[in-house]
């Protein structure tokens, strides 16, 4: 791999400095880039294009988690565009792939072998035993009536409890989509809209075959490689759900083909795993605040071994029991991850609530607070708040009210 010096100069090195890997992670998660003055289609693709995959999830404390990688590298757009190119273009599909994900449609044969073997699911098997036909007669339903959420279902059952409690309709649906003979056509106040997947995917993503399992799992680790700028076997696995050894056999196959490199990292265990030829930044000049969904921090370990930051999301733990608070943004500024924000959009009061602010040790509180104000400012105008109210809680809130006057 390269590195690039101040001088422009490139260096070939194969030990990175943890500010070497800093930069690397960041940059292939597509941070430091300039923000566009005017989002358009073009910068939604390149979005992905660096993160691969986008998380979903219904938390909705501030904006749902699936925009807020868009807003973290792109700044504000308009949502509706973004729902537009999702799923009215068909840019991206939902699957199962890190977690429940929108992924790239021109990945959709990266899942098939998934989508194909599939799962025993007990509820399903007790579903069929009870009554016979019922999991073909969902899908003649839909066929039928078109697209379907699934309070929609004629005869859905009621659900047995929260979370994972499903009625026998939904366990269907959930069923059929994992298997790829239903797709999600659209979102309707966030509940999915099931269809008929050949009404979905384009027919040229679906007359191809399935990548066989290992090369698939070969195109992941790419990805996935890409994406991270350097990881571990463990890091790079998690990315798409791989189990750790059968990303170990992928990564030494693509080593072997020079499409990959090993490297030793500072600070780091075990090798790391970067593209081959690729190239170490100089300094970024990134800003932004990335929720507790985005995939610059889904592996927790990798993410306190690169920034020595130690984040864990404490939407579950006890009030009492939490250290940053519910819903904390890590904030990145420049090369590194120099505090952390807890935030929620009061909607009912049209402001953006800054509930408490944290700076990490080492980094200049006044700085930070500077330049997270102005990025507070951009999400209020995004989320189309009028103000930002900054609480006492944590150590820089105070730098941060100052900085706000």
């Amino acid at each position: 791999m390269l590195l690039e010096p101040p001088t422009g100069r490139f260096l070939a090195v194969d030990e990175l400095s943890r500010d070497d890997a800093k930069r690397l992670a960041l940059q292939g998660q597509g941070f430091g880039r300039p923000r566009p003055v005017q989002v358009t289609a073009a910068d939604f693709a390149w979005s992905v294009e660096r993160t691969k995959l986008v998380q979903i999830d219904s938390v909705n404390v501030v904006e749902r988690a699936h925009y807020m990688p868009f807003f973290a590298r792109l700044g504000p757009f308009d949502r509706a565009a973004l729902d537009q190119w999702i799923y009215g273009e068909r840019q991206m599909f939902e699957q199962w792939a890190h977690v429940a994900s929108l992924v790239p449609m021109e990945h959709y044969q990266w899942l098939g072998h998934r989508m194909e073997t599939g799962r025993s699911w007990p509820l399903i098997e007790r579903i069929g035993e009870e009554e016979p036909g019922f999991l073909d007669r969902v899908i003649e339903e839909i066929r039928e009536r078109g697209p379907i959420v699934v309070g929609e279902l004629s005869a859905g059952g009621k659900s047995t409890g929260p979370w994972w409690g499903w009625g026998k309709g939904k366990a269907a649906l959930e069923w059929h989509f994992r298997r790829g003979n239903l797709a999600i056509r659209e979102r309707r106040n966030f509940a999915r809209v099931y269809d008929l997947a050949e009404r979905v995917i384009p027919a040229e993503m679906r007359a191809g075959e399935p990548l066989p399992r290992q090369g698939a799992e070969r195109e992941m680790m790419l990805a996935a490689v890409d994406a991270h700028g350097v990881g571990t076997v463990r890091d790079l696995a998690d990315y798409y759900r791989l189990k750790v050894a059968d990303a170990r056999a992928r990564l030494n196959e693509l080593v072997d083909a020079a499409a990959v490199e090993r490297v030793s990292v500072e600070g780091w265990k075990e090798p790391g795993y970067v593209a081959a030829g690729a190239v170490v930044p100089g300094n970024l000049h990134a800003r932004a605040l990335v929720c507790p969904f985005d995939p610059l921090v889904w592996e927790r370990d990798r993410t306190e071994r690169l920034f020595d930051f130690r984040y864990r999301i404490e939407i579950y733990t006890p009030a009492a029991k939490r250290v940053f608070g519910y819903y904390v943004f890590p904030f990145v500024l420049g090369n590194d991850i120099v505090g952390r924000v807890d935030l929620k959009a009061d909607r009912k009061n049209n402001v953006l609530l800054v509930r408490g602010t944290h700076v990490e040790e080492g980094h200049d509180e006044s700085k930070v607070a500077a330049a997270l104000s102005d990025e507070l400012d951009e999400m209020a105008r995004w989320l189309d708040l009028s103000s930002v109210r900054v609480g006492p809680r944590g150590n820089l809130a105070r730098a941060l009210r100052r900085a706000r006057r």
